[in-house]
This record gives structure tokens, C-alpha cells and sequence, in this order.
């Protein structure tokens, strides 16, 4: 049976004002994601899940027990799905980095695949973190799987299974509880369905 991977980006949280970067910190859903995942329960409620799984931060697994819901199977959490790790950056304004760190907003904007900022990783490491769990599930799980996890592991996912530089990735429009479907039916993936919201 062919691998078919339902990705879809935990539901919105509550916005900060100024925005400020979310990596790692661990926000839980506001009203409106948990609305937002119980509209995918519903949508969702005739694919025949055969496993799911999702990032460990609460944003993520709240997402997927609300869509799980009412099913006999549980996400089982996985740190490997985390969002990208933003190190000192996490939880500032672009203002707040710019003042702080001097250079390194336009240093990150100059290589945005490669670039670390102090005590994270890049968009290339996240890649290679998140890839694992394709090649994991590719060798042990078919039928249609949830993936419940963040826009930075999706848009990387997709530049690796597409061919798409990941100089690139922020083309890629993301939203919050949006869907995008990769589908394995041989070696190479296709993209069934990307950024459908309900």
C-alpha cells in the first residue's frame, strides 16, 4: 500500500503583539485552534487513519487529541517534530534582535538555510531532523498517517520531497491548521492537496 502523510500545522495560538518569533516555546492553542482542529475532526472523519503522530510541544498534541477524537488511535508525541529551534531569538520582536544582536537578522535574511542563530539550528538542520520521520514511517507504516506538527517542519518537508531549494521555503504559505498531503505510491512523492483550511 502506498505511504500517505496528512500533514497538517497545529491550530492557531494566541497572537502577540509585537509578533514575536515562536520556535520551541510552548504555547498552548487559543480558542480559535481548538475550533480550528474541530473542524478537521469532522473533515477528516472517513480517511482511514492508520497511525498518527505529532510534535511533543502542546500546541501540536492538543491539535491532534481534538481531531482524534472519538477514533480508537492516539498521536504518539515526537520531539523529532518540533519546531525549529530558535535559540536566543525565541520569543523576541525583530525590533528586540535587531537591538540586541546586531547583524544577525540580515546575516539569517543573507542564508536562510544555513544560518544558526546563537543556541539554535538552521532551516538545514531542521530538515535533516525532520526527514527522519518520512524515512521512518516510509520503512514501517503504510495507508494514511496524521502528522500533526509546525509550518517550519512542513515547509522543509515539502522542499526536500519536491526539489525545492530551502533558500526558497518561505514561499511556501503555511497557515495555521492547514492541510498538505504527500502521498509515496513508489520512491518519488507526490503532492496531493497543499494549504487546504477548513
Amino acid at each position: 500500500m502506498p505511504l500517505t502523510l496528512y500533514l497538517l500545522r497545529h491550530g492557531a495560538t494566541e497572537p502577540e503583539t509585537p509578533w514575536r518569533f515562536l520556535g520551541q516555546r510552548d504555547l498552548p492553542l487559543s480558542a480559535e485552534g481548538r475550533a480550528q482542529a474541530a473542524a478537521w475532526r469532522a473533515a477528516l472523519a472517513a480517511v482511514p487513519l492508520t497511525r498518527a503522530v505529532c510534535s511533543d510541544l502542546s500546541r501540536c498534541r492538543e491539535t491532534a487529541t481534538i481531531v482524534l477524537e472519538g477514533r480508537g488511535i492516539a498521536a504518539e508525541p515526537l520531539p523529532v517534530l518540533r519546531e525549529i529551534a530558535l535559540g536566543v531569538f525565541d520569543g523576541l520582536s525583530r525590533e528586540e534582535v535587531a537591538s540586541r544582536f546586531p547583524g544577525l537578522y540580515e546575516a539569517r535574511g543573507r542564508d536562510m538555510a544555513h544560518f544558526r542563530p546563537p543556541d539554535g539550528e538552521s532551516f538545514a538542520d531542521l530538515a535533516e531532523r525532520a526527514g527522519q520521520i518520512v524515512e521512518r514511517l516510509a520503512a514501517s507504516v503504510s495507508g494514511d498517517v496524521l502528522v500533526v506538527t509546525h509550518a517550519g517542519v512542513i515547509r522543509v518537508l515539502l522542499c526536500q520531497a519536491l526539489g525545492i531549494p530551502l533558500e526558497n521555503l518561505f514561499r511556501l504559505d503555511v497557515a495555521p491548521c492547514s492541510l498538505t498531503i504527500l502521498c509515496w505510491e513508489g520512491r518519488e512523492p507526490r503532492l496531493v492537496c497543499f494549504g487546504r483550511t477548513v
